[in-house]
């Protein structure tokens, strides 16, 4: 962690972030990242189903 000592002696520690990673224009999201999107959406749909049903 970098430290940087402020004007009134308070110390004020930040946090190393990690590189970032440059995507290409071409890449596409994988079948497992679609298909757990596609699990999320059905399950918010299904949650606010039975919301519905039990009001």
């Amino acid at each position: 962690m970098q430290v940087t000592k402020e004007d009134g002696g308070r110390l004020n520690a930040f946090a190393k972030e990690p590189r970032m990673e440059v995507m290409e224009a071409g890449a596409s999201r994988s079948a497992n990242s679609r298909l757990l999107l596609i699990g999320g959406a059905v399950l918010v749909a299904v949650l606010l189903a039975v919301t519905v049903a039990i009001s």
